[in-house]
């Protein structure tokens, strides 16, 4: 019934046409975060019908992202409908419930008028992308962003340059990753799967689409940040890794991202701060426009 497998580049032409369909803003709904954070809690794949599902796992119970691949008019709620009973028989025979994620507050209404009292909903702040108007980010202009130039202006007071990566400048760029990991001290699980998928966007950043800045003060690498257009009106920002010692690299790094990819689209998506509290302060600093909050539903 469902060939869950795990993702591959070559699937790339047919996961984009199912995303390209249902054109949602949630950070988890691009090819390149699927293929390289893929290690994070051993997610599989499958296409079935005219879906894309992903499949994770969290302490060997498996959960859903809510698939992708149909417009969420009556036709489209039809086909999700049918699709969730196929995959709670399909749960269920492995004796566990059926668990979707990301689904947005849009969808919770007509979820409970169908399942009703079959379905409990959770939801995690620490699991909201924080989503910006793509002009603030690119302009900075206004009294709220008065800090963030000061900032930049204090940068660009030594030489200094932003680049978009090209195949030259990959040893540079994984040679400051790889220094930076180093300097924090912190060899977490988490902080290897974070390496890992940064190595994978910058070793495939043009078979993904990506766009990927090197940021450099002094004759130096100070910092370097990877996005992608994330759907129709939406850029998305994966990395963006800097010496916090070095003032205004941050907010550099933001502004020159959001100039090169986000010039012609509407919205920024920096992600989830996955509740830690100084990332939550410094992506509110740069005053979203609001947050995409995303609930579990759980089939009991």
């Amino acid at each position: 019934m469902f060939d869950f497998r795990k993702i591959q580049l070559s699937d790339r032409e047919r996961v984009n046409a199912c995303l390209a369909v249902s054109d949602l803003r949630g950070c988890e709904y691009c090819f390149a975060n699927n293929c390289a954070w893929q290690r994070l809690n051993d997610t599989v794949i499958c296409f079935h019908d005219d879906f894309y599902i992903c499949m994770a796992f969290s302490g060997g119970e498996p959960y859903f992202v809510f698939p992708s691949g149909v417009r969420k008019d009556a036709q489209g709620k039809e086909k999700l409908i049918k699709l969730f009973a196929e995959l709670e028989k399909f749960v269920s025979a492995q004796c566990h419930k059926l668990v979707i994620c990301s689904v947005l507050e849009e969808d919770l209404p007509w979820l409970k008028e169908v399942y009703g009292s079959r379905i409990s909903v959770k939801h995690e702040r620490s699991s909201s992308d924080y989503i910006y108007n793509a002009k603030d980010l690119i302009e900075l202009s206004g009294k709220k962003y008065h800090g963030k130039r000061n900032h930049i202006r204090r940068f660009m007071e030594n030489e200094w340059s932003f680049d978009i990566m090209n195949e030259n400048d990959i040893d540079e760029a994984v040679l400051f990753t790889t220094e930076f990991y180093n300097r924090t001290g912190n060899s977490t699980g988490s902080n290897a799967i974070e390496q890992y998928a940064i190595h994978f966007f910058l070793m495939n950043m043009e078979q993904l689409g990506l766009t990927c800045g090197i940021l450099r003060s002094s004759g130096r690498t100070v910092g370097i940040t990877i996005g992608e257009r994330l759907n129709s009106n939406t850029f998305v920002v994966h990395i963006e890794k800097a010496l916090s010692e070095v003032n205004g690299a941050y907010p550099m790094l933001c502004n020159q991202l959001a100039k090169a990819g986000a010039s012609q689209l509407s919205y920024i998506n920096r992600e989830e701060d996955m509740g830690i509290e100084g990332l939550r302060k410094s992506k509110l600093s740069y005053h979203p426009v609001f947050l995409l909050d995303k609930y579990t539903v759980c089939f009991d």
